[in-house]
């Protein structure tokens, strides 16, 4: 069978494997569908709310990615010395119930050391795990040994998964780019790491795992520029063995992380990488000194979040202070960056702009307006329905906010984004017009937009129905409105 080298979806051969210390665990086919175009032309309009969370895990990784309908991915669990406290704990705390795809990069044990913790509580405790997805190159350790043993009991579906291969993830496309067939450099776990890139709307993220100067190599004269990425994740910790000259200039990255503990044995970051990323004036986001680190993209802009504010000036990383893995905080905007690369640096603050128009704290349905940008309307929030009738989940359509155009202009919407206090966020399409004294509703579910109804799209509830916040950006980021209700 040849593979497609395009980053497009196909059918998987079934594929049954048994891998060392693996009895009864198997490998079997993952469901793929056609993508849209991954080389930016012809995108599809992205509605709601795309989120990449790296996972502040110290000298190890694990990112969370929560789709627009909920759905979600972990790719590593962590390091084997935790066996995955951190990881549990921060899906606990951000409500994930399900983890519908666990994805292995590769099977060393700083990247499956919670693998068998976050099976067994996942299948035991909560709502189960859809299917996991890993490389098929075996480890001969005990972290190993456990994370197959936790498939093989709970009977969770596994699946070797190559380059070619996609992750069926709603209205994202999850291309897998390695590992190749056959492996690379006689079967290196780090060079034969699976790769996946991820792209909502214009937006995208490269997840590269532990790929080194090989698979590096192999990925950029395979793929070339089909590599574009909007955030990327450095690999192999921030190595100088990866993030080559070659590969940055492939992915072009406008923003970088690094997931590597402070005080890392290894001396992650490495100084050639982050002189590389300096040299290209790459943003870059350490979990050691920034905490947790959020994306959230609507398919145009990708607000960036962290625990903590420290420089990321590549060079400058070392100067903020350390971020112990398990740190409690919230992430708070910080920047914002687009995919064709402007870069917006917000306040810093704590996410909110609680002044009304005429100098209240904008706390309540009070009425309290904020003139929208340099237009001559004003918006208002006219009524926040958050607790729909019956199960939420069941009747998303009966979760609403109403705006009203409070001035005397009519206000052109078309590009303006409404989100809430966790960064869900939806952007009102073009063409949308609200007249004076006209209201419009904007539905959580689905459906069918009209002049004065809009359908967010969310495959779950946006607005919590004990208190949230009601955040309007117009086209262009400027915050226009913060309503707050408890």
């Amino acid at each position: 069978m040849t593979r497609s080298r395009a980053l497009s979806r196909v059918l998987l051969v079934v594929l049954v494997v048994a891998l060392a210390g693996c009895a009864g665990a198997s490998f079997g086919d993952p469901t793929a569908t056609d993508p849209a175009s991954s080389d930016g032309s012809d995108v599809a309009t992205a509605n709601g709310s795309l989120e990449v969370h790296y996972i502040n895990v110290g000298q190890s990784v694990s990112t969370l990615v929560v789709g627009p309908d909920g759905e979600t991915m972990l790719v590593d669990t962590g390091h084997y010395n935790d066996d995955g406290e951190h990881v549990l704990e921060y899906l606990r705390t951000h409500g994930v119930e399900r983890i519908d795809h666990l994805v292995t990069s590769h099977n060393d044990a700083d990247h499956i050391g919670g693998n068998a913790a976050i099976i067994d509580y996942y299948e035991t405790e909560a709502d189960g795990v859809g299917a996991v997805y890993d490389p098929g190159i075996a480890a001969s350790t005990q972290t190993y040994g456990e994370y197959l043993d936790a498939v093989e009991e709970h009977d969770v579906t596994l699946y070797e998964t190559r380059e070619g291969d996609a992750i069926d993830f709603g209205e994202v496309t999850v291309d897998v780019l390695g590992p190749p067939e056959p492996y690379l450099e006689n079967e290196a776990r780090n060079e034969n790491s699976i790769v996946l890139k991820l792209t909502h709307g214009e937006t995208s993220f490269m997840l590269s795992g532990d790929a080194e100067d090989d698979q590096e190599t192999y990925l950029v004269e395979t793929y070339g520029e089909e590599l574009r990425a909007t955030v990327m994740k450095a690999g192999h910790h921030g190595s100088s063995s990866s993030s080559s000259e070659a590969f940055l200039d492939a992915v072009d990255p406008e923003v970088a992380v690094v997931s590597s503990a402070y005080d890392s044995q290894y001396g992650h970051p490495h100084e050639e990488v982050l002189r590389r990323l300096g040299d290209r004036s790459v943003p870059t986001y350490w979990t050691a000194t920034h905490g947790d680190v959020v994306f959230v993209s609507d398919g145009t802009i990708v607000s960036i979040r962290t625990q903590r504010e420290a420089p990321t000036e590549p060079q400058s990383l070392r100067d903020g202070d350390p971020v112990d893995p398990g740190t409690s905080g919230d992430a708070v905007e910080r920047a914002q960056v687009t995919g064709d690369g402007a870069v917006a640096v917000t306040d810093g603050g704590d996410g909110t702009d609680d002044s009304g128009s005429d100098g209240s704290d904008g706390d309540g349905l009070d009425g309290d307006d904020v003139t929208a940008g340099d237009t001559n309307g004003t918006l208002a929030v006219a009524t926040i329905h958050a607790d729909a009738e019956g199960d939420d989940r069941e009747n998303l359509n009966d979760e609403y906010v109403v705006f009203e155009n409070a001035g005397t202009e009519t206000l052109d919407l078309s590009g303006w984004a409404v989100e809430d206090e966790a960064g869900k966020r939806y952007r009102v399409p073009d063409g949308v017009t609200l007249a004076p004294d006209e209201t419009l509703t904007l539905r959580t579910g689905s459906g069918t937009d009209t002049g004065d109804e809009l359908y967010w799209g969310a495959g779950s509830p946006v607005w919590n129905n004990g208190g949230d916040t009601v955040i309007v950006e117009n086209a262009t980021g400027d915050r226009v409105l913060t309503e707050s209700y408890e």
